[in-house]
């Protein structure tokens, strides 16, 4: 067979290279995102009922601004567990790293720093033009 045919997916093995970087982001992901909801809900609190009132006032309006960028923090990392996940799911269905635009194998280098990518370089510029 000849070598020069542009490969249409990656191999069983290069799939599996691809499934633990993705797990090992997932892993991350989902521990920080559980640390960000305990800060938002206050299960982690550092509560500060025993200073001075004044403090207590200040401490508490900068807890509000602190907790809604935590919150915003927090959906952004779900997005990214799922889209990992759906990554998790290509693999299965030997579809990943196929850009779902093109239909061209996205380059693992590219992969391996954005594993949960649907779009080559190539579609991503056309995108934002």
């Amino acid at each position: 067979m000849n070598e020069q045919l542009e490969k249409v997916r990656y191999s069983d093995e290069e799939l599996q290279e691809f499934k633990e970087i993705i797990l090992e982001k997932l892993n991350n992901a989902r521990a920080e995102y559980a640390q960000m909801t305990a800060s938002v809900n206050h299960s982690a609190s550092n509560d500060i009922e025993d200073t001075s009132p004044t403090f207590k006032v200040l401490e508490e309006g900068a807890s509000a601004l602190s907790k809604e960028e935590t919150g915003q923090l927090a959906q952004r990392q779900f997005k990214f567990i799922r889209s990992l996940e759906a990554a998790l799911i290509r693999i299965e269905n030997k579809t990943y790293g196929i850009c779902r635009e093109t239909g061209k194998l996205i380059p693992k280098e590219r992969l391996r720093i954005v594993p949960h990518a649907t779009l080559s370089i190539e579609a991503k510029m056309n995108q934002n033009r």
